[in-house]
């Protein structure tokens, strides 16, 4: 049986072990602290004119969030409302979670290897969408590619934001952390 104090996701013992060392030497970095790591996912579902209609969509949207995520999704609301879209003011309309520590290694994890793999015609992914200070935003059109949700149950397939935040300052550090990661670039 494993004891909860000794078990550590398998990207972080390759942080540890492997990538930070890889990392201090590409960047010749004088200290330690100056290795960039991963900081937290945000992990987002806008259900849009889906939520507007039916209130019970963003319900569903949090609950598949969370199903993905192995932690409880926070459901957002309008902060305004906005007439010619027929949303009022505190209208649920979409899910959100922040992962840090081991299961936003785990999460990475499971998005490498088995989320997108999933994916239908995957040629990887764009090497661009950093926002310039080391933080990778990307989306993916379909939410089901997750193994935690199950196709059957599913009334509504969602899009789902995916921001990846690291310490780097530069949107190479960052790049070449996630690489080591085995972040399938294709540029």
């Amino acid at each position: 049986m494993l004891d909860a104090n000794s078990y550590s996701p398998r990207l972080k013992s390759l942080y540890q072990s492997v990538i930070r060392d890889l990392l201090k030497k590409e960047f010749s970095y004088s200290n330690d602290m100056q290795i960039p790591c991963l900081e937290k996912i945000v992990l987002n579902i806008g259900c849009g004119a889906e939520a507007v209609r039916d209130t019970k969509k963003a319900k569903s949207a949090q609950q598949d969030l969370t199903a993905i995520a192995g932690q409880l999704a926070v459901t957002t609301k309008a902060k305004k409302s906005i007439a010619g879209f027929r949303v009022r003011e505190d209208m649920p309309l979409g899910a959100k979670v922040t992962l840090r520590g081991d299961r936003m290694y785990e999460f990475l994890d499971r998005l490498i290897t088995v989320a997108m793999p999933r994916v239908r015609d995957f040629r990887g992914i764009s090497g661009k969408s950093f926002d310039g200070n080391g933080n990778y935003a990307m989306g993916m059109k379909e939410h089901i590619v997750f193994p935690e949700i199950d196709f059957d149950k599913v009334d509504e397939i969602w899009g789902l934001d995916i921001i990846i935040c690291t310490s780097s300052k530069t949107d190479a550090e960052a790049k070449s952390l996630l690489k080591n990661f085995n972040m399938p670039f294709n540029n």
